[in-house]
């Protein structure tokens, strides 16, 4: 019985479910990393475990307990368990849209909504899915996942995935994953993810002033700023490209430009203004397609927005959290119309 409810839940949690194998692969990996679980607190106290990770796992309890005490985000056994899954990632998210459009490939389901991917626990399952995508003219990408949020359906444990990381990062995944849990609305991405990512980036400023720390380096944020609205420019050009009635040859040729463009935007602001700082060169030099900017729309677009919304209520968080479930209620053009209003300085 369990095991039927994976079926469904995981369908539900991590993307599209076309075929009895896409269900199983779900399932069964949800189960895996269900039965991987063990207390945070264990794992600490055990002195045959390694060193390091305790060390780490006790630094990420400090932060998970911020969250619920300063954050206001849901006080449950999330991420105060530990799961070790043997591999990088604990899914691979396969991202597709047509060749000339930037709307992704949705999936919907009863609970969750729409989202705009399908999750693989196998990354050779993943890239097989894009091999037969791409067969049909799609263009496709494939990113690896090291957290998700089962939105409060079950215990979402830090994983072995996430341990590459530093305290801080972690701390961040675990506030964006946690956000997830204190609200979501169906089928709007969008919106859940810029959610999440505004609950992060606040919550994390709040995390270092919380330690004594300072706040993190203007030209990071700057520079992370100013790369996410370079892909948004980007996106911006392109639809205004496919809507336009050319020939599938100039509009492909017109589409390789308008990447070569990004590419070269992005190495005159690199060289001009962040002192040649590399960060982003393996992202913006790897093949360009549709997919590879989506996930960009998705988790950036109305961050502004949230960020408004909470210096109107005054940075308080239950305020915040209340004025995000009212506009959450609203049906999507009118959400979309008072998040757009926020970000132009109405409401």
């Amino acid at each position: 019985m369990v095991r039927r409810l994976l079926v469904g839940l995981a369908c539900v949690v991590l993307g599209g479910c076309s075929s009895v194998s896409y269900y199983s692969q779900l399932a069964s990996g949800q189960w895996q990393l269900l039965q991987a679980r063990e207390p945070v607190a264990k794992v600490i106290a055990d002195p045959t475990r390694a060193q390091v990770l305790r060390e780490h796992l006790a630094q990420s309890q400090k932060a998970r307990t911020f969250a619920s005490q300063a954050l206001h985000l849901p006080d449950n056994q999330s991420y105060r368990l530990y799961a070790d899954i043997g591999r990088p990632y604990v899914v691979w998210n396969v991202f597709a849209t047509s060749e000339f459009s930037l709307l992704p490939q949705n999936h919907c389901f009863p609970i969750a909504g729409c989202v705009a991917y399908r999750g693989y626990y196998s990354q050779g399952a993943a890239r097989g899915e894009a091999a037969l995508l791409q067969l049909r003219g799609m263009d496709v990408s494939i990113g690896g996942v090291e957290a998700y949020s089962t939105l409060g359906w079950f215990d979402d444990p830090i994983m072995s995935s996430m341990m590459r990381w530093g305290e801080e990062r972690l701390a961040t995944v675990i506030f964006h994953e946690l956000a997830h849990q204190r609200f979501y609305v169906k089928d709007d991405t969008e919106f859940n993810e810029s959610f999440a990512t505004f609950v992060e980036q606040e919550g994390t400023r709040q995390w270092r002033t919380a330690r004594g720390l300072a706040p993190a380096s203007e030209s990071t944020l700057q520079q992370r700023d100013q790369f996410t609205q370079l892909i948004l420019d980007t996106r911006t050009r392109l639809e205004r490209l496919y809507a336009q009635p050319l020939a599938a040859d100039a509009m492909r040729q017109a589409k390789a430009d308008e990447f070569e463009r990004l590419r070269r935007e992005y190495r005159q602001l690199r060289d001009s203004q962040w002192a040649g700082d590399k960060r982003y060169d393996a992202w913006i030099n790897q093949p360009m397609n549709n997919a590879r900017l989506l996930p960009f729309g998705l988790y950036d677009q109305w961050v502004p927005a949230f960020a408004a919304l909470f210096r109107r209520e005054g940075g308080d968080w239950l305020k915040f959290y209340g004025a995000v479930e009212q506009l959450g209620g609203l049906p999507v053009e009118q959400r979309k119309l008072a998040l757009k209003q926020l970000v132009g300085g109405g409401l």
